[in-house]
Formats: structure tokens, sequence, C-alpha cells
């Protein structure tokens, strides 16, 4: 079996499961965290169909992401979760997809479902198998962790790297995942940072148009704002994705779950990064 092994394990977050573990708990417990561990609830009927998760080191983004991943143990397990995240190095395909093996974290393997990957690709006519894209791509790698602490096996999933971020892409992997997840038990994590190295206050301005989009569910004024604004969301791709998708499949309430920068952690504010946590539900 095909294992992709971590690439970012010692630099964005810990090597070893007991420090990753503690790390990942720490993220919950902080001040800008939901300050409480999260609680798996096992029989509830999902209500949650994609959700918009931030991808930088824990210490920083940790946080931010926490409240999402509470938000998801509280709504029930899938069996299977697509993670959209951008193309940051310029390996592979335009659109690129894994479909066979598994991925290794210090917290353990999490396996691909090929059969939905696969489905997907024929689905699109755009993605291509490609494991190139995903060697040292971090945006995907990141969720993982906080996925299988609150889910633990219980779930395969499925990456798409997405260097091609375009409305046109955008919609076509949207549309492509709707169809085939249609009648799974499956969750959508679109990963993205905000606005990057800007001052805090101009960060803030400039989100709050993209964030303002996102909760609209307007995937093309989403596009058309982080072009026109000059935005540096990298994940505005799977973004848009994930909200075309989310549609398809009765998702029509946005929420954002919270919202901080870089600099809420450092408490320097001159040159930012800025997170998101928000979920499209039924």
């Amino acid at each position: 079996m095909k294992v992709r092994r971590p690439a970012q394990a010692g630099a964005f977050y810990s090597a070893d499961k007991a420090s990753l573990t503690t790390e990942i708990e720490n993220c919950f417990l902080h001040k800008l965290g939901p300050g409480k561990l999260p609680k798996l609830h096992e029989g509830a009927k999902r209500k949650i169909v994609s959700a918009i998760s931030p991808h930088a080191g824990y210490m920083y983004s940790g946080p931010v992401a926490a409240h999402l991943y509470s938000a998801l143990a509280s709504d029930g397990i899938p069996d299977l979760v697509i993670v959209l995240g951008p193309n940051h190095y310029g390996a592979g395909t335009g659109l690129s997809i894994m479909s066979e093996g598994a991925w290794l974290t210090p917290l353990g393997e999490v396996d691909i479902d090929t059969d939905a990957a696969k489905r997907i690709c024929e689905n699109s006519g755009m993605i291509d198998i490609d494991a190139s894209a995903h060697v040292h791509e971090h945006s995907i790698e990141i969720q993982l962790p906080f996925l299988q602490y609150i889910f633990g096996k219980r779930f395969k999933f499925v990456p798409i790297s997405m260097m091609m971020q375009d409305l046109e892409s955008s919609r076509n992997v949207g549309e492509a995942i709707a169809k085939t997840i249609a009648d799974r038990n499956a969750l959508i994590i679109a990963s993205s940072d905000m606005s990057h190295y800007e001052p805090q206050k101009q960060a803030e301005r400039k989100d709050k148009l993209a964030i303002d989009a996102i909760l609209k569910l307007d995937e093309k004024g989403l596009q058309r704002t982080v072009e026109s604004e000059s935005i540096s969301m990298c994940g505005y791709g799977p973004v848009s994705s994930a909200i075309v998708a989310s549609k398809m499949l009765q998702g029509l309430s946005a929420r954002l779950l919270c919202y901080q920068t870089s600099g809420d952690i450092t408490e320097d504010y001159s040159q930012v990064v800025g997170y998101m946590a928000a979920i499209i539900s039924k």
C-alpha cells in the first residue's frame, strides 16, 4: 500500500503522538479557542455539509481550527471526508487527487477512499490522479491530526490539491464532489488561510469582504472580491468548490465560527495572517 508520509510533522505541528495530542488539546483549551475539549456526538444526525479551516502552524491557527473541530465533533461522525487544499508548491497537475493508499501522521494512518476518489475524477473530467502534488503540501495534511483526534479511525478521506482556482475549475470540482457524495455520509473541508502579511486593520477589512461573500454562499462574489481587493487568501478555490458542492447538497446555511489573526497570538499586529473557521449546514 502506498503511504504518504507526513511532510510537516515537527514543523507545523509536533512530531510525536503524545506531544501532538497535547498540542491539539491545548488548541481547544486556548483563550482564543473554544475553551474546552470537544465531545463526540456519536448518535447525531449530521447537518454540517462542509467546513472551512485554516492551515498554518498549530501555534498560530490551531485555536481557530479548534472552533471548527469542536463543532464537527458535536455534529456526529462522517464515513468520508473530502479535504480540498490549495497547491502552494507548484508540484503536480492543476487539479490533483491521490486515489489510493493512506496518509500517515504521528496519530496513525488515514486510508484514502479509492472508490470515491476515482468517482470524483470521473464526474469531473478535469481532475487528475497525481500523487506528486501531495508530497510536500501542508494545507491538507494540517487537517488530518485534528480529524484523527475527534473521529479516530472511523473515517476515510480523499485529498484534492487545487493549483487551478479559477471559477470554472472550482465549480467543476464542487459539482463532481456533490455528485459523488450525494448518497454518502460525507463531509467536505476546504483548507484556506485568509490575508497574508498585512497590517491587522487592513487584513480584517479585506477578510471581512471575503467572509461576507462566503456567508452568502456566493462563490462568484468571493472570487470577484478576492481579485478586485487583492486579497491574498490562498484557498479561495477550495472554498468556492465547497460552496458549490454544499448548495447542490442542500447546505444552505453558512455560519462563521471564529476569525482571528496571527497577531492575536503574537501581539505583533504589523504583519498578520488571517484565519477563519466556518461551517455550511443543511
